[in-house]
């Protein structure tokens, strides 16, 4: 068996925590911006044809033009329906917190695949600074709904 000892004053107990208190909160703070950065995978849909694109990588076939183009000031503060869409939103990925008082683009999408309506229902894509930061696929009307744009990983609505 082996035994080390050694002298360890309290100003150098003192020290060393402080060191280790240094780099743990350094170490931190790297993750925090790792993560941030990880986060920032939404692509850039600067055109048309890349928002057909992307709505086509997320299973969902469209008319290759929009039936409605809105641009409109997202508020300071999320008040209804905001809020109650926005639940929507994060189940799927999305946050509108991340673009309050900025202007928000919304693409309206004649959709042509969805299972059991063969027609009437759209997709809507919302874009701040051309990411994409919300959408839903709904059907307005009597019978209408209102679903995430992003199908869950089982494929089901």
């Amino acid at each position: 068996m082996l035994i080390w000892t050694a002298k360890f004053s309290r100003k150098k107990a003192v020290a060393a925590v402080i060191v280790m208190g240094a780099v743990i909160a350094a170490l931190i703070i790297l993750m925090g911006r790792m993560t941030t950065e990880d986060s920032t995978d939404a692509p850039q849909l600067t055109d048309n044809a890349q928002r057909v694109a992307y709505l086509q990588s997320l299973g969902w076939e469209v008319e290759p033009e929009p039936v409605e183009t809105l641009q409109f000031l997202l508020p300071e503060t999320l008040a209804e329906p905001y809020l109650t869409y926005n639940e929507l939103q994060k189940a799927q990925g999305f946050d509108l917190a991340d673009c309050r008082g900025k202007q928000v683009s919304r693409y309206t999408y004649t959709v042509t695949n969805y299972p059991d309506r063969a027609e009437g229902v759209q997709a809507n894509l919302y874009l701040c600074e051309d990411l994409p930061v919300a959408g839903d696929i709904c059907c307005p009307g009597a019978d209408g709904f209102q679903e995430a744009l992003i199908r869950s990983a089982s494929g089901e609505k």
